[in-house]
């Protein structure tokens, strides 16, 4: 008798449409990107499985690298495995490269992008109302009612608020917890994360010593932005601070801000920020080069212990390791709204976008982003210069 086979409800190509479609228009960086993977491809469509979702959720979390990036990357792995990984990983980063790299072009060609504040005046506030409703929805339907889920939550939100960055050793620590409370194995050995972890300095270090040629040196310092750094583009931005404008100088302050900017008004994942700053930087090959660089790692991050994940994701262990992982990756999701919120919700104006925005998508459940996203630019355009900014 042969085995049953699993009939996939979907096609490679309708993966890669959607992926394509949803790094062209998905505005709100990777809060409110995770939202519309859950919300279109569970709950709309059906493609993927809830028990599938929350795997590749805890895996993106657990794992270094961009958030929604590596969520993309598993879920197509879920069906189509290293095809369909490349195939969503491509498809959903390439859309956000080409705006960041025609955007870098107008910026070294144009003197600068001064419309971008005002542009991003009104983008900023609406985005924030945006990843509300996502973290709301993420939150109802990953933590529930669930008393320990919720302590975990709690707790992930208010060091995400306290420290404005995402402690990896918590999301490890609350799914150990949750995992030895409702399902203890038979018996305990000790893991070599934190080995691992300290391990990377010194390895980032030597890289950092060595004198090579500007492209190699940009290769190295995204892939170590890749690779090294944990959580959604909101933990990455302190780290390209750090390397860009204060260690290499290759842009200062105000390029490093513009830049920022650029990857919020931008659909797609922050991280693709690489691009503009790399143009910046070494032109069209300083941006292909730390795009890759920074993207590599996280696609391997993702593929590489994927298959274990699928073939022991059901065990009850795995289940509640899972589960912990999860309410901590939600916790974190929902303070950086709030952290993300103290900088773009700046005075009565701004607050009313956001709460237009919560208010509209509260209402009209089908109501598409981007023109939200359109008529947010508009105002800021028309706002911004008359509040005298």
């Amino acid at each position: 008798m042969s085995p049953i086979v699993e009939k996939v409800p979907y096609t490679l190509w309708q993966m890669a449409l959607y992926m394509l479609r949803l790094g062209t228009f998905g505005f709100g960086g990777p809060v409110a990107l995770v939202g519309y993977m859950h919300r279109d491809l569970v709950e709309d469509r059906q493609w993927i499985s809830d028990a599938d979702y929350k795997e590749g959720l805890a895996l993106a979390q657990l794992a270094p690298g961009p958030l929604a990036a590596q969520l993309g990357i598993y879920l197509g792995y879920v069906h189509y495995r290293i095809a369909g990984a490349t195939v969503a990983g491509l498809a959903f980063v390439t859309p956000s490269f080409l705006m960041v790299v025609a955007l870098g072009w107008a910026y070294m060609h144009f003197g600068g992008i001064s419309w971008m504040q005002a542009v991003f005046y009104g983008v900023g506030a609406a985005v924030i109302g945006i990843i509300v409703m996502s973290a709301k929805k993420l939150t109802q339907k990953s933590v529930g009612k669930d008393k320990l889920l919720w302590a975990i939550y709690l707790l992930q939100v208010a060091v995400t608020v306290v420290t404005e960055s995402e402690v990896a050793w918590i999301f490890i620590a609350a799914g150990i917890l949750v995992w030895f409370l409702r399902a203890p194995p038979k018996w305990l050995g000790k893991g070599s994360l934190n080995s691992l972890a300290l391990s990377q300095a010194p390895f980032a270090a030597l890289l950092t010593a060595v004198d090579v040629p500007l492209l190699v040196q940009i290769g190295v310092f995204f892939a170590k932005a890749g690779a090294f750094v944990f959580g959604s583009g909101l933990a990455i931005v302190p780290f390209l601070y750090g390397g860009i404008v204060t260690e290499h100088q290759w842009l200062n302050d105000k390029q490093f801000v513009d830049a920022v900017a650029v990857a919020m008004i931008t659909p797609g994942p922050v991280v693709i920020t690489v691009g503009f700053i790399g143009y910046l930087i070494a032109g069209l090959s300083g941006a292909t080069v730390a795009a890759l660089a920074t993207f590599i790692p996280c696609y391997l991050f993702t593929v590489l212990p994927a298959p274990y994940f699928k073939k022991y994701g059901k065990l009850p262990g795995v289940i509640a390791f899972v589960d912990g992982i999860t309410a901590a990756a939600i916790g974190a999701i929902t303070g950086s709204v709030i952290v993300i919120a103290k900088r773009s919700i700046v005075d009565i104006p701004t607050a009313l976008i956001t709460l237009i925005t919560i208010g509209l998508l509260w209402r009209f459940k089908k109501l598409q982003e981007p023109i939200i996203i359109a008529m947010a630019a508009v105002a800021g355009l028309v706002l911004h210069p008359l509040l005298g900014y």
